[in-house]
């Protein structure tokens, strides 16, 4: 197997199922916060323990942070998230690059407060949602350890 060509854009039902594996990934992030505050609180008075109860507007900002955290940091440092890797999926710029961390953080952020952006990419001839328009980001079909714009450009040199 040769890694697929890393310049073929992700379409919207592999973005779709990445997407989902990485919302299992950050709820799965977000319980041992939980699980260790419940354990503090257990560990403080044994005998009045009761579980949490988060509000609605902690639990929202929790989820946010830690999903925004995974999403970015995920991307500028190796373009893929745990989904993305289980689907050969990467995020890189339009220059086929890894993402600055502030792009990343950007994307991230306006990828979990307006997911329906992500649908563009169905209807969108290059296959690019709202938030690679902005960004100016493409998601490509890439099973590599990393590509690079040098090294897409070698790969096209030995194959093209």
């Amino acid at each position: 197997m040769t890694g697929g060509d890393p310049t073929a854009r992700a379409g919207i039902v592999t973005r779709l199922l990445a997407a989902a594996v990485d919302a299992g990934a950050v709820l799965l992030g977000t319980a041992p916060p939980d699980l260790a505050i419940a354990g503090l609180r257990f560990a403080w008075s044994p005998t009045d323990f009761s579980w949490p109860k988060p509000t609605v507007g902690l639990t929202s900002t929790a989820f946010l942070v830690v999903a925004v955290g995974y999403l970015a940091v995920a991307w500028a440092t190796t373009g893929r998230t745990y989904g993305a890797k289980l689907l050969g999926l990467r995020v890189l710029t339009t220059r086929l690059g890894l993402l600055s961390p502030l792009r990343s953080v950007l994307r991230a952020l306006t990828c979990v407060l307006l997911p329906v952006g992500l649908l563009w990419c169905g209807l969108s001839a290059t296959r690019r949602s709202v938030q690679d328009i902005v960004f100016r980001t493409v998601v490509v079909y890439d099973t590599h350890a990393f590509v690079g714009a040098a090294t897409v450009g070698a790969h096209a040199d030995v194959h093209g």
